[in-house]
């Protein structure tokens, strides 16, 4: 099993040397990768309507396409996931271009984590219907793989037209591996029949037992292996110690591929409080 990190976007601030230290840092304690959570814009709480939700206009998202890239400059096997790119508010054409370049820079580095997204007036900001974005992202991994794959693509669907065209360059891997996040039965479905891995945010595999088993369920509906499946959750910073060992062990025991350690929401304020976090947590799992 891999472990990795999920990058403190909220709480680790701007500071591009601070950044470097993190990415080099990562790399150096043997952690596998890092994961970056995707938000384009937030709403203000005072807004027309309100806003309830977890994030806001004040919370700090970096770019992940832009933030890999960097990070991939100054690391030399430390890979990268988006956990998650809300596809559906995104142009798809773009986004293969996007990943397709940052496979190539990081020399095939990258996982593609994409799910359907929760943020209505985020969605609405960048030009999307909220209310089909399940049905588009279904189309647009299809035309991901093919981008992915094709030195040329005709393709005629609801929501895209390709006509005869392609990337150029094409990723290093072929296909990106495309990994979806979510715990609905669509999405658990959709995963089963078109995913490389699933992004759950279930705290212990015990909670995440029955969503595995659906999982394990609709892969032999479609004809697919558990094998062909890779699996990553998280631990949490403010579990403490015993629970990263005890639930790391339990991820383990339910197959998971990777895993990601999460510093955020216990109060941090400072990148090097986020970098000791880490370390501690190296030194506890033995990297």
């Amino acid at each position: 099993m891999k472990i990795g990190l999920v990058f403190p976007q909220t709480e680790f601030g701007n500071d591009p040397i601070a950044l470097r230290d993190y990415a080099r840092t990562a790399e150096s304690l043997g952690f596998s990768h890092i994961m970056a959570y995707d938000h384009v814009v937030g709403a203000n709480p005072d807004r027309p309507g309100g806003w309830r939700g977890p994030y806001t206009h004040q919370s700090a998202f970096h770019e992940p396409f832009v933030l890999f890239s960097y990070m991939a400059a100054l690391t030399t096997k430390l890979a990268f996931i988006t956990g998650i790119i809300i596809l559906p508010q995104r142009e798809t054409a773009l986004v293969a271009k996007q990943a397709a370049s940052l496979d190539v820079v990081s020399n095939g580095r990258f996982r593609l984590g994409i799910g359907v997204g929760w943020n209505k007036v985020e969605m609405e900001a960048l030009g999307f219907d909220f209310h089909n974005r399940g049905k588009r992202i279904e189309e647009q991994i299809d035309v991901l793989k093919l981008l992915f794959t094709q030195e040329l693509v005709t393709f005629k669907g609801n929501w895209h037209t390709l006509p005869d065209v392609g990337l150029n360059p094409l990723p290093m891997q072929r296909p990106i591996p495309i990994w979806l996040g979510g715990h609905s039965d669509a999405v658990l479905r959709r995963l089963a029949r078109k995913g490389d891995g699933w992004l759950p945010g279930y705290r212990t595999a015990e909670a995440a037992r029955p969503s595995l088993d659906k999982i394990a369920a609709y892969l032999a509906e479609y004809g697919r292996s558990h094998q062909e499946i890779g699996l990553e959750p998280r631990l949490h910073y403010g579990d403490g110690p015993e629970a990263w060992q005890s639930n790391l062990q339990g991820w383990q025991a339910a197959g998971a591929t990777h895993i990601s350690f999460n510093s955020m929401g216990v109060g941090f304020d400072t990148p090097q409080k986020h970098l000791q976090a880490i370390e501690a947590f190296a030194k506890t799992v033995g990297l």
